[in-house]
């Protein structure tokens, strides 16, 4: 059964789609490969290395950019997402673009596939921060991909929770405990959870990388580019330039 997590960002998506695509949609473009906010293009990155002719895997990924980009760089994708109404705007852009990813919906901490089928898997921001169980997600994912198999995933920088999600001067400054690992959750009138979103400390993410059985092999964390201007939520320029917004892990399985 799905979590209580799981369960509310579900509805969350599904109600919040339509409006997501209108306000990012652009930057994200419809067959571009955009890890973060910052706006680190896998094109450029090559975090996932060679990819043509690779099986490779995308959690929680929305209306399926990264997975259109990877088939037109000639890999063979299968992606998901929580949210019904994602995967209609990832349809939408299938038939916009001639570019076509299959497509399920799903859980990420219980993945609809046979175990070792995946040469890579990757995830922009999709299921890990908002699951309540982010070590069933990677052990499903360690699961999944082969013996050398590689897993890169790019998550909301820990340093953030810390600070208030505004990108002008207030979020410059700390007005929360780093080490306060109680997620931020959103309730409709009558308190029934809509949305959740779990924070974890850089060490959690290590450890749970470690826990799950794949092994870090990199991490990096995006600078904020001098000619970007645009900004996405707490992310800015201005916060941009003073602290981390993105922390992106690379894994390898055993």
């Amino acid at each position: 059964m799905p979590s209580r997590s799981s369960r509310a960002n579900r509805g969350w998506w599904d109600d919040n789609a339509d409006d997501y695509q209108v306000e990012h949609g652009e930057f994200l473009r419809d067959t571009g490969f955009v890890w973060c906010p910052e706006g680190l293009d896998e094109a450029d990155a090559h975090l996932l290395g060679e990819v043509r002719g690779r099986r490779v895997l995308e959690i929680g990924c929305g209306a399926a950019q990264c997975a259109r980009w990877l088939v037109g760089q000639g890999a063979q994708v299968a992606a998901f997402d929580v949210s019904h109404r994602q995967l209609r705007h990832a349809r939408r852009i299938d038939e916009a673009t001639g570019l076509r990813v299959p497509v399920v919906q799903a859980d990420a901490e219980a993945l609809p596939y046979a175990d070792a089928v995946f040469d890579l898997a990757c995830s922009a921001f999709g299921a890990l921060p908002f699951v309540a169980d982010p070590l069933a997600v990677l052990r499903e994912v360690r699961r999944v991909l082969r013996p050398g198999g590689r897993f890169v995933f790019s998550v909301s920088h820990p340093i953030r929770w810390a600070f208030p999600d505004d990108p002008g001067p207030r979020g410059l400054t700390s007005d929360r405990s780093y080490f306060d690992r109680s997620p931020y959750e959103e309730r409709d009138e009558d308190g029934a959870l809509t949305y959740v979103e779990h924070h974890r400390t850089m060490a959690d993410w290590v450890n749970l990388v470690a826990a799950s059985g794949l092994r870090l092999t990199g991490l990096l964390e995006p600078e904020w580019p001098k000619e970007h201007e645009r900004v996405w939520g707490g992310w800015s320029p201005l916060r941009g330039r003073h602290i981390p917004g993105t922390a992106v892990f690379s894994c390898a399985s055993s």
